[in-house]
């Protein structure tokens, strides 16, 4: 296994100075990501709370900024998300990361070497088999520290970091345009390794239902299911399997006022989208229950059209006090 290398830089300068901690980001990129969002979202963290919880834990960027902060430390983390394979590589990052990293390296030198067809390679020949062998009756899948290597490879030169399956279950995303894809980030995939080996921290394969019988009061929960869409082009369930379509939309949000009533600490995205506005900022079992939605800029990155990809303004629906 490969050492694990420190989360500081080892060499001095030349004026013996050290560099500063390199900083803990996601280490995948997934649609719908929040680090873009960080500056709005971090207004919205409680300044006491029981445990920490995601429901749709996907590339994790609030968990890790709450990690970076020391917010987490001693504190119960439940960590969940229906996708097999997603929670799969972050186990398998979390236990593995010394023969991820020689995977990866070794995936790093194929695609530099051959490119495009190096990717449509490792998807069809290695990974989509490997994958669908590794997978259980119940759609778990155990992951392998090379499975988990595959799919970090296939993330970052993909197109846009998407993840999506065909309607056998296959994962098709064609490669992306990428000149020089970051494939090997040793620093990163230990910090988050080291991450998510914290005592009390726990990855969960599942709907984000699971969280009823999990949550109790004063428990912080960051929520980010995919949104509803804004039109018929710019859905981000078609990136989703399942979808998560406008019933899934209203069971969430019945959960999200049970749980308010049960005194948690709750943050949740959305679009806004006229359905999320009824379920959120006009609906009075929402509003009774102490939610409300507030507008905030944001970026979309994901259309097929990079002339698209701009401003636009996001709901954040919250029952905690925003900081001024």
């Amino acid at each position: 296994m490969s050492a694990r290398p420190s989360a500081e830089s080892a060499t001095p300068a030349a004026t013996g100075r050290r560099d500063p901690p390199a900083q803990i980001r996601p280490l995948l990129k997934w649609v719908g990501g929040k680090r873009q969002l960080l500056p709005e979202i971090r207004r919205f963290y409680p300044d006491r709370f029981g445990a920490y919880i995601e429901p749709f834990f996907g590339s994790g960027a609030v968990f890790f900024d709450l990690h970076r902060m020391g917010r987490l430390k001693d504190r119960e983390v439940v960590l969940i998300d229906s996708n097999a394979d997603l929670i799969g590589c972050y186990e398998s990052v979390r236990d593995h990361p010394g023969p991820i990293n020689d995977a990866l390296s070794a995936l790093a030198t194929g695609h530099a070497r051959l490119g495009s067809a190096h990717y449509y390679h490792v998807r069809d020949h290695r990974f989509n088999p490997l994958r669908d062998a590794r997978r259980s009756p119940d759609g778990r899948i155990a992951y392998t520290p090379e499975l988990a290597a595959m799919l970090i490879y296939l993330n970052r030169t993909g197109f846009n970091g998407l993840f999506r399956v065909n309607a056998r279950g296959s994962f098709n995303v064609p490669v992306g345009r990428y000149l020089k894809p970051a494939i090997v980030d040793p620093v990163r995939l230990h910090l988050v390794s080291a991450a998510l080996c914290g005592p009390r921290v726990r990855l969960v394969w599942g709907s984000f239902d699971k969280v009823d019988t999990i949550a109790t009061r004063g428990d912080f929960l960051y929520i980010d299911p995919p949104y509803a869409p804004l039109s018929r082009t710019s859905s981000f369930t078609a990136y989703t399997q399942p979808r998560f379509d406008l019933p899934d939309q209203r069971r969430l949000q019945a959960l999200v006022v049970a749980l308010a009533r049960r005194g948690c600490q709750l943050l949740l995205s959305n679009s806004t989208a006229p359905e999320i506005g009824a379920l959120y900022d006009t609906n009075h079992e929402a509003r009774t229950s102490g939610l409300r939605a507030v507008r905030v800029p944001a970026r979309r990155a994901v259309n097929s059209n990079a002339t698209k990809r701009g401003p636009v303004e996001e709901f954040l629906i919250t029952n905690i006090k925003a900081e001024s």
